[in-house]
């Protein structure tokens, strides 16, 4: 990943919206968590977006921090906190309101420190799944 400071401001280049960004807690771990999707758990990079913009029914504009995609279809919901920001209820809150606009199987929330998955059972999961895991459970 690369960085630099710009106007005394730290930036990231994120590789998904092909620019330089303001190098916040979330940003990191949101950077650092999408790396190791693609690098370590096989997820491919054109199928990730970042910022999703989307409105709620209630007309209000928000953004994802992350969806990925399996055929144009949002297959998993990500959502980022800094590193000092528990994962709590108010997160899964926040995932799940979200996920009245995408309706998507898989919730996964991540401080850096801690990742969890969530499936469509509710069923919490330590960590990341592997990208072919998702599609897997997909078609049972």
């Amino acid at each position: 990943m690369r960085t630099r400071v710009n106007n005394n401001k730290e930036q990231i280049f994120c590789e998904w919206r092909k620019r330089w960004v303001r190098l916040t807690p979330e940003e990191w771990v949101r950077q650092q968590l999408l790396h190791r999707l693609v690098e370590e758990y096989g997820y491919p990079a054109s199928l990730i977006a970042v910022e999703v913009p989307f409105t709620m029914t209630n007309g209000k504009s928000f953004r994802a921090d992350a969806v990925v995609y399996r055929q144009m279809q949002p297959l998993m919901l990500i959502e980022c906190k800094a590193e000092t920001v528990p994962l709590t209820q108010k997160t899964l809150d926040q995932a799940i309101t979200y996920n009245r606009t995408f309706h998507v199987p898989y919730l996964l929330l991540s401080n850096g420190v801690q990742t969890i998955t969530i499936d469509g059972n509710n069923t919490n999961t330590p960590g990341c799944p592997r990208y072919t895991d998702l599609l897997r459970c997909e078609q049972r």
